[in-house]
């Protein structure tokens, strides 16, 4: 059925007076535009519909202006356009050739598109007229409130002239003042939209009085900024962040906005807001007008703004508050790790005084122990009940002393420093920084990373760090550092004077065992998928895999074994499903880790004479050394082959140990036969390990001793001591991973010398009660205690 062409309507336009209009309107869809009753608006149009469309009315003809939802669309339907639009009249085309027509259009009246009634070549549809409501008495008061508003923005604005107030105050009704307005204010399309459903003119007039309480609001801070800038009462940044921001606003008003200094804008609000100090701004301020003034494609363009944002994102003023309740924070420390009261204490020391004297200077902490005793951890911990964030820098292997200071910029790829990073990543200037494996920094022709960290971990001079890419100084005196070591052997004297050393020797069976009960079992358990009601892990189980499975230090090797036990019980568990209930015991556990790797042999390698059985402390804890020797006879005199790489110390300890002994043969008992020419070959296994140092004085005396004598070294007993050639025995280091060695491999007597006795404090109670520990002053002493009375028999 065919629509009636020839059709009228009747609609009224904004003054109230009444037209005929045809019922059926052509189409003309914009992009980003709305046209509101009684304002008058240029068009460009060029596409082909739209086109036919402005033919179809014809001059001061009629058509329906609709908005799209998407600028994109190129050839918009009915379901591309927004539903309401408004009914306009053509006034003039002037035909741009290529650029197609303009067409000056006045808007007369609200519509709804009722139906379409042909597509091509334009859209027709029929549309609904949407007359204003009558205004009320109460749309008076918001009517003169909204002219006011008007009238006080043009005052403000310098760019609208003073007859437009005037011409405010003398627009007849309020539908058409919010019309003219909100074609005047910059609003969104949605917004746009919503005011042109809108019927009732005094709504319209209370969502525009909302947006020119904005605009007075804004317009009075530019009028404040201009005149504080023009009077010289603003300082000198805010007038030029102030001058960029009109200048930029300029640009983008004539089409001159540029990507280049928009990204320049970013950076530069970015730059105020991090609150750089005066130095760190100043050299910023330098590379920002570098940027700014180099074009968009320069090739040192990208690497100016590599810097700029590195300095934008450095946390030059932000801070993390410290949770200073002590009670708290011991929670913390022994809810994290068990043992280790020595640290705890240190940590709970440095906030106390952190406390009472908010501004004093962090320590310089370095643990120093085995692998597998909790230093990296433990840093994580103290972190946590610091309230501060953690960030960690792994040293190991670093040969390159730009890794720590940076690299200057002027190389390919340059980068700030690990330090500088690792500030970066926490997001705070008072982090808790862990700098793990400090002890196997490496140096080559490339700088020594050791002394770059000098400054680092100097509190008198790390306030003033200097990043070589950063160039200017950061504050880092408000880090906690942590150092990690496993030795203290290969940290230069410089650096190690700079650091708290606190020691971590490791950890006896007892506390592996609660360790293993407290963390390592239940974490396990999680990390496979089981719980404690479907496996269940007794304490004998435990206490085979500490005594026979694992001889460490730490736990590492103990959670491997744990995890080797959860790992059969989740296959015994999926294999019979969800019933299934296992009890983890000794035999359990004998059949899941096999034959044990550690067995005790004390006894048996000491049953022949020549074998002594010494102590010793590694980078990987303490451990007992075998220490053998046997005599050949042949050759002038008695001659001395060492084997099992020894270091020179330990070299010159056996020599002094031979020396000792033929000075002192009669006293031991040694005849002229024991002491024939000959040479006594000492070997300390294994063979592929180096070992040195002079605490094996004792052990060697005792070995040189036992063969020549044929006298068995007593079994299940250990020793430790420098000797003298005067007979003297002389303390050592490391009693403490010495003594836990020894328990961990069954000795049940520990010989070491008197003036150690001062280092069985730290040493716990159980570890010290399952032990029989005699101290001696002299060799003699010593060997009264290491040697059997009465000589081998001969086999």
């Amino acid at each position: 059925m065919s629509e009636k062409s020839d059709e009228r309507v009747a609609i009224q336009d904004p003054t109230g007076e009444s037209l005929n209009v045809p019922a059926i309107l052509p189409v003309l869809p914009v992009r980003d535009v709305i046209v509101f009753p009684g304002v008058t608006v240029p068009l460009t149009i060029g596409r082909r519909r739209s086109v036919a469309a402005l033919e179809e009315a014809g001059a001061n003809g009629y058509l329906l202006v609709l908005t799209q939802h998407e600028p994109t669309t190129e050839e918009p339907g009915l379901g591309d356009v927004y539903e309401v639009g408004t009914v306009v009249r053509v006034m003039r085309v002037v035909d741009a050739r290529r650029e197609g027509k303009q067409a000056l259009v006045v808007g007369i009246a609200r519509a709804r598109v009722d139906r379409v009634i042909t597509e091509e070549p334009a859209m027709q549809v029929r549309f609904e007229s949407l007359s204003d409501t009558p205004a009320s008495s109460h749309d008076e008061a918001i009517w003169r409130r909204v002219v006011g508003l008007a009238q006080r923005v043009v005052d403000l604005r310098d760019d609208y002239p003073d007859e437009w107030k005037s011409f405010i105050a003398g627009i007849p009704t309020p539908g058409m003042l919010a019309d003219l307005l909100a074609s005047n204010l910059t609003l969104p399309i949605e917004d746009n939209i919503k005011l042109l459903r809108e019927n009732q003119p005094g709504e319209r007039l209370r969502v525009i009085e909302m947006h020119l309480k904005r605009e007075v609001t804004i317009a009075e801070t530019q009028r404040t900024l201009r005149d504080e800038a023009e009077s010289g009462g603003m300082d000198k940044k805010r007038r030029e962040r102030m001058l960029r921001s009109r200048m930029r606003e300029i640009q983008e008003e004539i089409g001159e906005g540029d990507a280049g200094l928009r990204e320049v804008d970013e950076l530069r609000e970015k730059l105020e807001a991090a609150e750089l100090p005066e130095e760190a701004y100043d050299q910023a301020d330098r590379e920002m007008r570098r940027l700014s003034a180099l074009p968009q494609h320069a090739p040192d363009r990208h690497l100016i703004r590599t810097y700029l944002e590195w300095m934008v994102e450095l946390p030059w003023n932000v801070e993390t508050p410290d949770d200073l309740d002590l009670g708290q924070a011991r929670e913390i420390l022994d809810a994290d790790h068990h043992g280790l009261d020595r640290v705890k204490d240190r940590i709970l020391e440095f906030l106390a005084v952190r406390k009472l004297a908010p501004e004093t200077k962090a320590p310089i902490l370095c643990f120093v122990g085995p692998p597998g005793v909790g230093k990296t951890s433990l840093g994580k911990s103290i972190a946590r009940c610091m309230g501060r964030k953690f960030t960690r820098a792994s040293l190991g292997g670093v040969r390159d002393e730009a890794e720590v200071r940076g690299h200057r910029r002027t190389y390919v790829g340059a980068m700030p420093g690990r330090v500088i990073q690792g500030l970066k990543r926490a997001g705070a200037r008072n982090p808790v920084f862990l700098l793990d494996e400090i002890d196997k920094l490496g140096s080559d022709f490339r700088g020594d990373p050791s002394s770059a960290l000098l400054e680092v971990l100097d509190p008198e001079q790390n306030d003033k760090f200097s990043d070589h890419y950063i160039e200017t100084p950061f504050d880092l005196s408000r880090v906690l550092f942590i150092a990690t070591a496993n030795t203290l052997q290969t940290i230069p004297p410089a650096l190690l004077d700079r650091m708290e050393v606190i020691e971590l020797s490791g950890y006896t069976e007892a506390e592996k065992l609660v360790i293993a009960r407290r963390y390592l079992v239940p974490r396990q358990l999680e990390a496979h998928g089981l719980d404690a009601e479907r496996v269940a892990v007794d304490d004998a189980a435990l206490e085979k895999i500490v005594s026979e499975y694992t001889r460490e230090a730490g736990v590492r090797n103990l959670e491997r074994f744990v995890a080797t036990l959860m790992r059969k019980c989740a296959r015994r568990v999926a294999e019979e499903g969800g019933k299934a209930h296992i009890h983890v015991d000794e035999a359990f556990t004998s059949e899941a880790l096999g034959a044990p790797p550690h067995l005790p042999e004390s006894a048996e390698r000491t049953s022949i004479p020549g074998v002594a059985v010494g102590l010793a402390v590694t980078a990987h804890g303490g451990d007992i050394l075998f220490i053998e020797a046997t005599s050949m006879p042949g050759g002038k005199g008695i001659r001395l082959r060492l084997t099992g790489q020894l270091g020179d110390v330990m070299r010159e300890s056996a020599e002094a140990a031979l020396s000792w002994v033929r000075a002192h043969a009669k006293e031991l008992g040694l005849t002229e036969d024991m002491l024939r020419p000959g040479e006594i070959h000492m070997h300390v296994p294994a063979g592929a390990v180096p070992k040195d140092g002079p605490s094996a004085g004792v052990a060697l005396v005792t070995a040189i001793v036992s063969v020549l004598s044929n006298r068995r070294a007593r079994p299940f007993v250990a020793m430790t001591g420098e000797i003298s050639l005067r007979g003297r025995v002389l303390p050592v280091g490391g009693i403490k991973g010495k003594l836990f060695a020894a328990s961990r491999a069954g000795i049940e007597t520990v010989v070491m010398p008197r003036r150690n006795e001062k280092d069985l404090t730290e040493v716990p109670d159980d570890v010290k009660s399952a032990l029989n520990i005699q101290l001696v002053d002299t060799i003699s002493e010593a060997l009264d205690l290491t040697l059997a009375d009465e000589p081998a028999l001969a086999s």
